[in-house]
């Protein structure tokens, strides 16, 4: 995380931006007022899917006992099977 005032950052606004997006890198502007965080477009959606997904109930644990199955005792997933 990149810790910056806003002074500093109104400097550089494009440079802070660009690091979020072309990086990653979550930027946190210090204010007088309070803090603000930069991210990411798509951290944000990731972000909101994720709270998302653990807030049905029962999903997270689902979602850690798929990830703890062998990867052999998995089936290949054939959409047009889906329906």
């Amino acid at each position: 995380m990149t810790n910056t005032n806003i002074t500093a950052f109104r400097k550089n606004v494009f440079g802070f931006v660009d690091q979020a997006v072309t990086y990653g890198e979550v930027v946190n502007v210090t204010t007088k007022n309070g803090n603000a965080v930069i991210l990411s477009e798509q951290d944000y959606n990731s972000m909101l899917e994720t709270l998302h997904l653990t807030s049905i109930p029962g999903m997270a644990d689902s979602i850690k006992a798929a990830a703890a199955e062998p990867i052999e005792d998995c089936v290949p997933y054939d959409p047009r099977e889906a329906w």
